[in-house]
């Protein structure tokens, strides 16, 4: 099979419109719309991956690139209101590409935090929408402060997303994690690979009650148990990479609640769409999203 973005959205639409009608999704009353749900998701996925931030410019590259696939495209107003009224299906989507990903049944989760910033200047911060959820935090990666949310993920080591949340920037990410991990299933024995900030024995009581383990790296001072886990760890900085570098993370463009929600869930389906497809057409690198971003 060719790998491209054209098979990977034909692909994808054939999965999520199968998902929507296994849903009821409901369209309203009146006609049907011209873009239907799937396609809408579809677009959205393709929008990221080929880095186009500005959903007017991305309107209208569409109509260029993907005008064979998408006979019609709303205007930037409506398609802003619709992908925001869509997040429910883009979580529904991004939950049901990771269940079909080989990956999924790996008994190796990854679990961080990255810095989604959200303003730059001080003027930004005091008349932000976000002000009252946002907050300064330290990246200590890059040794800098910013304004913002974190993202915490749980990933599989290929990158498909399992949970995902954004938190206060200030808040531990213990805290979060223990929240998040608390309305999961998870199976006995599965491994949670952490760094450091993840160290306490509170949090590690936590994840043993779950039937699983948490491996962090080891601190100075303690006792030797698992080392520096540099070659895991190396996977956990790739899928943040990924998600920074190549889907445009920092430059998600969100100014409220809603709408940083939905950029932020945009690209984690982009990224998990990407891995699935990559086992579906047995690619040899499986979190490469080169083949479909041009």
């Amino acid at each position: 099979m060719a790998t491209n973005l054209d098979t990977l959205i034909v692909a994808l639409y054939v999965q999520v419109d199968d998902l929507f009608q296994l849903l009821g999704v409901r369209r309203g009353a009146g006609r049907p719309p011209r873009l239907a749900d799937s396609e809408l998701v579809c677009l959205a996925v393709a929008q990221v991956l080929l880095g186009c931030n500005s959903e007017r410019r991305w309107l209208r590259f569409a109509s260029g690139r993907l005008g064979h696939l998408f006979p019609y495209l709303p205007q930037s107003s409506a398609y802003n209101r619709r992908l925001r009224a869509a997040y429910p299906l883009l979580e529904h989507a991004i939950r049901h590409l990771a269940g079909l990903s080989p990956s999924w049944w790996d008994q190796v989760r990854l679990l961080d935090s990255t810095p989604v910033p959200c303003g730059a200047s001080r003027e930004t911060v005091k008349r932000s929408e976000l002000a009252d959820w946002a907050n300064y935090g330290y990246c200590a990666s890059h040794s800098r402060y910013f304004w913002g949310l974190r993202l915490h993920l749980l990933t599989t080591t290929d990158g498909v997303v399992v949970a995902w949340c954004l938190a206060d920037a200030k808040l531990g990410d213990r805290e979060v994690a223990q929240a998040m991990l608390s309305r999961l299933p998870l199976r006995e024995g599965l491994l949670i690979v952490a760094d450091k900030g993840y160290a306490g024995r509170e949090f590690e009581d936590f994840v043993r009650e779950l039937a699983a383990v948490l491996v962090r790296p080891d601190r100075r001072g303690e006792r030797r148990r698992y080392g520096k886990l540099a070659w895991i760890r190396q996977h956990v900085e790739c899928v943040n990479d990924t998600l920074k570098g190549q889907l445009g993370l920092e430059e998600h463009g969100g100014r409220t609640r809603l709408g940083v929600v939905v950029r932020v869930a945009q690209r984690l389906l982009a990224l998990t769409a990407g891995v699935w497809h990559n086992w579906l057409i047995d690619a040899p690198t499986k979190r490469s999203l080169v083949a479909y971003d041009h």
